[in-house]
């Protein structure tokens, strides 16, 4: 390395050192500096991320999601100020969606949210999807965690409107809230979008306007169906119980394992958490009480059965995972020759000579240095 580069080296780390001193300081515009390494990936952003990483974990992040006009924002806004009532300090990553078009973004939610924007206690980081699919920006995961480690309570991502597979926010949570109105549609539709796999809580917004209580019934419904509950206390036919009926040989193993564990002295199954739907009118707090008590009771019952530990050991893997390949796109695309293998076998590919495979096994091999990568013509 020339003595030039190190000593540009030498200073970026003197920097960083500077910059992870005035934010362990609390100061917030070290914190906006970080982010901005982050959501940028600018040099020295492992090191950064590095540096942060024992201090997460502490913070409580929750995920708002659901179609376009839920009121998410306004939902955000007064979940945030019922927090701040209550002491505790909050930050807000509200995603928005990059236009394919012009490549910017309005990030509107921060101007919907600009009342919380004075409070010491908030931050607030509007972050575009730059055409990141899932409902989240690219970095949003790592910023989540600069939150989190500069001491905030509480971490709310907002999220775009969610499609049928913009459901990224259930893995990056500790709770999601999946946010509908009454005309967000049957009960099907939200099956049919995953929504019932990626919620934790569902609310029922705008619950002021005709529809609302039978929205909240038919997901109760479909809830209820999906855990297999609906019929749990109905009577068998004629009064006799199949399963107890049916020859063992034919019964499945599902059900003899229920058996066993039924009949083990002292073994009690982890208490299953029931989603709660429930319905507010975030433009006059009504029910946001109610919602921060369910997702208090929710954070409880994760620790106490383990989940939360479970979901943050799958978030850490789905990291490394997410790094190792954007690692790989940067070297086969940005540092490596793949961008130029690719430009030299595009006539062969036209030509039905070669085939994409071919070709991106090629830039694979140089990715990972094989030194016979190139040497093919």
């Amino acid at each position: 390395m020339s003595p030039a580069r190190q000593k540009a080296g030498a200073g970026r780390r003197d920097d960083t050192a500077a910059l992870l001193r005035d934010f362990d300081a609390g100061r917030r515009a070290a914190l906006a500096r970080v982010i901005s390494i982050v959501e940028n990936q600018r040099a020295g952003f492992d090191a950064v991320m590095q540096e942060l990483h024992p201090r997460t974990g502490r913070a409580h992040r929750i995920g708002l999601t659901g179609p376009p006009g839920a009121g998410k924002s306004t939902l955000s806004s007064v979940l945030v100020q019922h927090y701040r009532a209550n002491g505790e300090t909050v930050g807000v990553i509200a995603v928005d969606p990059t236009s394919p078009y012009t490549g910017g973004a309005l990030l509107g939610d921060r101007i919907r949210m600009n009342e919380l924007a004075l409070d010491e206690g908030v931050f607030i980081r509007s972050m575009a999807t730059r055409g990141s699919l899932g409902g989240l920006a690219l970095t949003t995961k790592e910023i989540a965690d600069v939150l989190d480690a500069f001491g905030f309570d509480r971490v709310v991502v907002e999220t775009v409107g969610v499609g049928q597979s913009e459901l990224d926010i259930a893995a990056a949570s500790d709770a999601a809230v999946v946010i509908l109105v009454p005309e967000s549609g049957d009960s099907v539709q939200a099956m049919k979008a995953g929504l019932l796999e990626a919620a934790d809580l569902f609310v029922v917004n705008k619950a002021d306007r005709p529809g609302a209580e039978r929205m909240a019934r038919e997901l109760s419904m479909m809830l209820h169906f999906r855990h297999g509950r609906t019929l749990r206390n109905v009577p068998a036919h004629h009064g006799v119980d199949l399963r107890k009926a049916a020859p063992k040989d034919a019964r499945t193993g599902a059900a003899d394992k229920a058996d066993r564990a039924d009949a083990a002295d002292g073994a009690e199954a982890p208490a299953e958490w029931e989603i709660p739907v429930l319905q507010t009118v975030a433009q006059t707090g009504k029910g946001i009480e109610d919602l921060a008590a369910a997702l208090d009771r929710h954070r409880a019952w994760s620790m106490e059965t383990g989940e939360l530990t479970r979901r943050r050991r799958k978030r850490l893997e789905e990291r490394v995972r997410e790094q190792v390949e954007r690692a790989i796109r940067v070297r086969a695309w940005h540092e490596g020759p793949g961008q130029q293998l690719l430009a030299d076998a595009i006539d062969a590919m036209e030509r039905g000579e070669r085939s994409p495979y071919e070709v991106a096994n090629r830039v694979l091999a140089a990715v990972c240095a094989d030194p016979g990568a190139q040497s093919e013509s």
